[in-house]
């Protein structure tokens, strides 16, 4: 059998609700890891050393070349200077002249005699820290963090939040979080200190010690939104309802944290309570009725649930609050058109998406229904000028143009739009697949079947070519032998495919297996009963002498597709 592509209209699925902002890996909050307030340190030792000329030329030699962007030539004077005075003042701008410089070794040597000269300078230690972690020195950088949790041990939890921010990109995730868990083992009695190694754990896909450390995190600060947060959205990958749970109990003692209604409203959606998501989406809103996004969530929502008068007043809603992606509402304002049977209003819809990515669909959209109202030209001028960003997204801009033109009736100029795209990109695998069976219905067979070797050899997995090939010599009675292994390979690689199933079944009948012929074409019938499974399976029945069955199943499926041209050929052919 051959496999019907069909274009469906694009779900109205949820994912721009990603528009909203979640938490993917529990990020810290600015407030969290803003620089803290520096203790008042010791008043820094300045050398008795008198300002020479020498010193003040030096001094001014290398400030001069930072000037000019002469940065080594800057950083060996200003360390210089440093290492001859000893001076603190001086310590730090060399350092700081270091770092600007991007020389990792000049800058740890900078440091270093910052740290020397000036032991109670906290800002020293902790970016020596973060220049040996992103030089992979992670020994040195770990005895670094060590002595920046020993600091402030009032600050100690914040210190761990910051310390979780310059491990969380390290590439060696194995290691960051060894190095994490080795430095919280001190601090017990810590939240932020469990929250950091569960994060890294999380991030490592180690749920099971994620859970663990949030969860001691938890007992330790029960009130703390980041680490609900994180344990529901670790209890998100295998246990999702027991999620839902633990955001709501959270919420039932502290309803106005705005941010984990918003993680339990997202957290609803994942489970397709889309009642109960849609309730927490619009109690925000309700807090927050500027907010477009708010607007926006609500819609899709709606629009899930069908309830498309409640979608449009929320996409109107957000459009007029200037959401800042208009062409985004504008699309699904375009979907929404055509859930309502509304076409001309997706159309409209459709022409106002300028940009964005969404655009490409809605060139796609906008093509289908200006075909589908006829309006041929213009649907494929509209493809003629759609933006694609792929040969992907080319090679269906002319799988469709194909589509409108076979929907036509102009078979012929559908070939010649594919052949001139198999000019183009004359290995593509859907091209060679779509041209070859135009190629088979204009009785090109030959170009048929040299395109469908080409695809097996290029994919030599592809199911639908070995079927399409196979099935073609089958319709034909050409070539049966050849066309059975062809079509058995097809099923060897897609067992469960129907279509695949008739064409093994319809072999069967051209080799006068009547009764393995009606046993996969019943199979087949079972799972999709298409007119073309049933003219199949009733002439078996009627070869094998069934003939009272063959004409039930006959008339059955006439009954059920009454446009359909094959059914009544096949039994006036047996029935004269």
């Amino acid at each position: 059998m051959k496999p019907i592509k069909l274009f469906i209209v694009s779900s109205l699925l949820l994912s721009a609700c990603a528009q909203v902002p979640q938490r993917d890996a529990a990020p810290v909050p600015e407030q969290a890891v803003a620089a803290p307030e520096e203790k008042h340190e010791a008043t820094p030792i300045l050398p008795n050393i008198a300002l020479s000329d020498e010193l003040l030329y030096e001094f001014l030699l290398s400030e001069i070349a930072n000037q000019r962007g002469e940065k080594a030539l800057a950083v060996e004077g200003s360390s210089d200077i440093a290492r001859k005075t000893r001076d603190p003042r001086l310590a730090r701008r060399a350092a700081q002249l270091a770092v600007e410089s991007g020389d990792m070794n000049r800058s740890l040597e900078a440091f270093r005699l910052w740290q020397e000269v000036e032991p109670t300078a906290a800002v020293a230690t902790r970016m020596l820290s973060s220049i040996l972690l992103r030089g992979g020195k992670l020994a040195e950088a770990q005895q670094e963090f060590a002595k920046v949790l020993q600091e402030d041990v009032a600050k100690t939890g914040l210190t761990f939040l910051q310390i979780y921010q310059m491990l969380a990109p390290y590439p060696d995730k194995p290691a960051a979080l060894k190095m994490m868990g080795e430095l919280a083992a001190p601090y017990p009695k810590v939240a932020e200190a469990h929250w950091a190694v569960a994060q890294l754990a999380f991030n490592k896909g180690e749920l099971g010690l994620a859970l663990s450390e949030v969860g001691m995190a938890r007992s330790l600060r029960p009130e703390w939104e980041m680490g609900v947060a994180l344990e529901a959205q670790a209890l998100q990958k295998t246990k999702p309802a027991q999620a839902v749970e633990v955001l709501r109990r959270y919420l039932s003692e502290y309803p106005k944290s705005r941010d984990i209604r918003l993680q339990y409203a997202r957290a609803l959606l994942e489970q397709k309570q889309y009642q109960a998501a849609r309730a927490e989406f619009q109690r925000l809103s309700d807090e927050n009725p500027e907010s477009p996004e708010m607007a926006f969530a609500i819609a899709l929502i709606s629009l899930q649930l069908r309830d498309y008068a409640g979608a449009e007043t929320q996409l109107k809603l957000s459009l007029s609050k200037g959401k800042k992606d208009q062409d985004t509402v504008q699309y699904y304002l375009g979907q929404l058109g055509e859930a309502k049977e509304d076409e001309a209003e997706a159309i409209t819809r459709y022409r106002e998406v300028k940009a964005g990515e969404y655009q490409f669909s809605a060139q796609i959209r906008l093509a289908y229904l200006l075909g589908k109202q006829g309006q041929l030209d213009a649907a494929r001028e509209v493809l003629h000028q759609a933006m694609a960003n792929s040969n992907q997204q080319r090679v269906q801009l002319l799988l469709i143009e194909a589509q409108l033109l076979r929907e036509a009736k102009r078979i012929e100029d559908a070939y010649q739009v594919l052949q001139q795209g198999l000019d183009k990109l004359p290995n593509h695998p859907d091209l060679l697949y779509e041209t070859a069976m135009l190629a088979d219905k204009l009785g090109q067979y030959e170009k048929s079947e040299q395109l469908l070797r080409k695809l097996i050899q290029l994919k030599p997995d592809n199911a639908h070519a070995y079927n399409a090939l196979g099935y073609s010599l089958l319709e034909r009675n050409l070539r049966v032998e050849e066309a059975n292994k062809l079509v058995g390979k097809a099923f060897q690689l897609a067992p469960d495919d129907i279509a695949i199933m008739d064409s093994v079944g319809w072999g069967y009948f051209r080799s006068g297996k009547f009764d393995d012929s009606i046993k996969m074409l019943r199979r087949a019938f079972a799972g999709n009963p298409d007119p073309e499974i049933a003219a199949h399976l009733g002439e078996a029945l009627w070869a094998s002498g069934d003939k009272e069955a063959a004409r039930r199943v006959w008339q059955e499926s006439l009954k059920a597709h009454p446009d359909n041209t094959q059914l009544p050929a096949v039994m006036k052919r047996l029935m004269p």
